[in-house]
C-alpha cells in the first residue's frame, strides 16, 4: 500500500496546508477548545468513525487545572459568535472539550491508538513581517492565545490519518482509536482520558511532535527520550490586611510570604541521582503601596529526570511553602494543576516504524532518538498501554524553526506535515500486516 500512501498525500497536500492554517487562526488554551473541537468534529462526521464527545471523552473529576468558570463561559460565548451551535456547545460545556474517533474494520487485528493534542498557549503572537503566519494572513485572531507549539500541525496530521483510514478501511485490519486531546500544555488532559478507558487493551500506541529540534525537513526520530516528570502547582498565601503606616504590626504580609517562598524554592538542593528543575512562573500579590497584602499567589513547577526525582522536588517544594507560610504567620494552600511522568519508548515499535518508512518519499533520514528534554502528559497514555502489555512510541518530526517553542514567533516548516503523515500511515499499514 506504499503507493496508496504517496498518492493520498500528493492529492491532499494542499488541503493539509489549508487545514493547518485554519486551526492556527483560532488557537484556544486548554479546556476552552470549543471552536477547535467543533471544527475537528465537522471534518470527522462524514467519515466511518464512531465519534465521542464530552463526558464520553474524559472523566470530568480527574482533569487537572480546569480554568475558572468565568473563563470557560467567555470562551463558550466566543465560540457562539464564531458560529458553533448551542446544541453542540451543550455537549462539551464546562471544559469537556476534545474528540475521540473509533473505527473497527470488522477484521481481526491489532488495536492501534493514536493521540493528537489540540490546545494553544496563552501567548500573544508576533506581528513581525518576518513571521510567516502574519505575513501570509493566518495570524491568530484570538488576542493573547497562539499555537506556539505546533498543535495546529498535530490536529491536521490526525485528520489526514483519519481520512486515510476511512478510505482504506477495506484493506486494513483491527481497530483504530484516534484521540484529539485537550489541555496537553501544563499536563492536564491526558490522565482524564486514560481514566475513561480509551487506552485499555491497546496493542500499539503512537503519538508524535512536530519541531522540538531544528533539523532539515524529512528527518524522523523513531522515538523520544528524556521525558521529564513534572508537577505543576499553585500556592496561595492568606494573611491579614493592615494600614502600612498606622498599624503595620496588625498585618500578616502575604506578599512577603509569596516573595520569600519564590526565592527559597529555587534553593532546593538538587539530587545526586539525576536532573531536577524548578521554576516559579508567576507571582501576584498586593493591592496598594500603603496596604499590607492579605493575599498572594505563585504558580510554579517541578521537574525530574524520573518520576521519583520529581516527587522529591515536589515534596521539598511543599515543605518550603508551608514553612515559609509559618515564618510569616500566613495560611497556605497548595493545589496541583498539572502532572506528567517519565516513560521510555519501546524498541519493538521503533523498529516497526523504521521498517515502515523505508524507501519513503517524504521521510528522507531516520534517527533512532530525538531527546525531548521537557514534559509531556502523553506519558500517562504510554505508561497505561505498556502496563497493559501493549507497545508505544513517541516520534519526533524535526523542522527548521523560526523561533523556539512557546515563543511569539514560533513557526515550523509546513513541509513537515507530509513527513509526519507518511510515517503514521506507513506504520499503520505495517501493523495491519502483522
Amino acid at each position: 500500500m506504499k503507493d496508496q500512501v504517496q498518492e493520498f498525500i500528493n492529492q491532499n497536500e494542499d488541503e493539509m496546508y489549508k487545514q493547518r492554517r485554519m486551526f492556527h487562526r483560532v488557537p484556544e488554551v486548554g479546556f476552552t477548545e470549543y471552536i477547535t473541537t467543533y471544527q475537528i468534529y465537522q471534518q470527522l462526521k462524514g467519515l466511518s468513525f464512531d465519534l465521542f464527545l464530552g463526558e464520553d471523552v474524559m472523566k470530568a473529576d480527574t482533569r487537572l487545572g480546569v480554568p475558572d468558570p468565568s473563563v470557560l463561559f467567555n470562551s463558550q460565548e466566543r465560540a457562539k459568535k464564531f458560529g458553533v451551535p448551542d446544541e453542540f456547545l451543550d455537549m462539551i460545556s464546562s471544559g469537556m472539550t476534545g474528540v475521540v474517533a473509533r473505527l473497527d474494520t470488522g477484521r481481526e487485528g491489532k488495536h492501534v491508538a493514536l493521540r493528537f493534542d489540540i490546545d494553544g498557549l496563552p501567548i500573544t503572537e508576533s506581528k513581525d513581517e518576518e513571521h510567516l503566519p502574519h505575513r501570509e494572513g493566518f495570524h491568530s485572531t484570538h488576542s493573547d492565545e497562539m499555537h506556539a507549539c505546533g498543535h495546529d500541525a498535530h490536529i491536521t496530521i490526525g485528520l489526514q490519518v483519519a481520512q486515510f483510514i476511512h478510505e482504506q478501511q477495506d484493506k486494513l485490519t483491527g481497530t483504530y482509536t484516534l484521540i484529539f486531546q485537550p489541555a496537553e500544555e501544563g499536563g492536564r488532559g491526558a490522565k482524564a482520558i486514560v481514566d475513561q478507558g480509551w487506552l485499555d487493551k491497546v496493542d500499539y500506541f503512537l503519538s508524535s511532535h512536530v519541531g522540538v529540534k531544528d533539523l532539515p525537513v524529512g528527518t524522523l526520530g523513531l522515538s523520544s527520550s528524556q521525558f521529564l516528570a513534572s508537577t505543576k502547582m499553585d500556592a496561595e498565601f492568606r494573611g491579614k490586611s493592615a494600614h502600612a503606616g498606622l498599624e503595620p504590626n496588625e498585618g500578616q504580609n502575604a506578599l512577603l510570604a509569596a516573595s520569600a517562598t519564590s526565592l527559597h524554592l529555587n534553593g532546593i538542593t538538587r539530587h545526586k541521582d539525576g536532573t531536577t528543575r524548578i521554576n516559579v512562573g508567576t507571582i501576584r500579590a498586593g493591592s496598594g503601596r500603603n496596604i499590607i497584602a492579605d493575599y498572594g499567589k505563585i504558580e510554579f513547577e517541578t521537574r525530574g529526570e524520573t518520576t521519583v526525582l520529581d516527587r522529591y522536588m515536589e515534596e521539598e517544594a511543599r515543605r518550603i511553602v508551608q514553612a515559609t507560610g509559618q515564618l510569616y504567620n500566613v495560611e497556605t494552600n497548595i493545589e496541583v494543576k498539572g502532572k506528567a511522568i517519565n516513560v521510555a519508548c519501546d524498541e519493538e515499535v521503533m523498529s516497526l516504524v523504521e521498517r515502515a518508512v523505508q524507501d519513503g518519499r517524504y521521510v528522507k533520514n531516520v534517527v533512532p532518538n530525538v531527546p525531548l528534554g521537557a514534559s509531556e502528559d502523553v506519558t500517562f497514555m504510554i505508561d497505561h498501554v505498556q502496563q497493559g502489555g501493549g507497545k508505544a512510541t513517541f516520534t519526533i518530526v524535526p523542522s527548521p524553526l523560526a523561533a523556539g517553542h512557546h515563543h511569539p514567533r514560533f513557526d515550523f516548516d509546513e513541509r513537515t506535515l507530509p513527513v509526519a503523515i507518511e510515517a503514521f500511515l506507513q506504520t499503520i499499514i505495517e501493523i495491519s500486516k502483522s
